[in-house]
């Protein structure tokens, strides 16, 4: 049984093992990103603050194009989506976040939400044929492969800092604070 949070984000174990607790605290940041996009219209999805053009909405299409890159492409070495294999990255380093202002929030939330269901999947398609050691089947130029707990450490690192934007930029909206 998990416990959960007053936002209902499952809390990360206090006492498991390392795979549990990597899990545990990736599997919160990821709720933590859908309870601050949650119940927003298009206007709050497109929202910035400051300086920044940077966009819950944007966020919900880069997580989604992150959690394709490292446990579809990186760690099995498999195709991308095909929403992403279409894009001239060249052309736009950034098209994820910024083409995410002509996306519905429908869209913008299942297409986030897919990203991640499948990356649980193939999480454990990779966690029943090894450890956390096993090397990502795709390797940098430089020929060096991540291990799946870099990974996974890397997916909390990612959703921690982009939390933190999130939480700026939902209260800029709505004036929602939390952690």
């Amino acid at each position: 049984m998990t416990d959960t949070d007053e936002q209902g984000r499952p809390e990360p174990p206090l006492a498991a093992d390392e795979l549990g607790t990597l899990v545990g605290y990736l599997e919160f940041h990821r709720a933590t990103l859908a309870w601050k996009c949650a119940g927003l219209d298009a206007a709050g999805l497109k929202a910035t603050v400051g300086a920044s053009t940077m966009t819950l909405g944007g966020m919900l299409k880069h997580l989604a194009y992150v959690e394709d890159h490292w446990f579809s492409r990186m760690l099995h070495d498999r195709p991308g989506q095909p929403l992403w294999t279409t894009v001239d990255w060249k052309a736009d380093q950034d098209w994820d976040w910024h083409s995410a202002a002509a996306d519905s929030p429908e869209d913008l939330h299942a297409l986030w939400q897919d990203a991640v269901t499948r990356s649980r999947h193939l999480l454990d398609e990779a966690l029943a044929a090894g450890g956390l050691d096993q090397p990502a089947r795709r390797t940098w130029p430089d020929g060096r492969a991540p291990s799946l707990r870099w990974i996974l450490v890397h997916m909390i690192e990612e959703y921690s800092r982009h939390n933190g934007h999130a939480d700026l930029i939902r209260e800029s909206v709505d004036g929602l604070t939390g952690e």
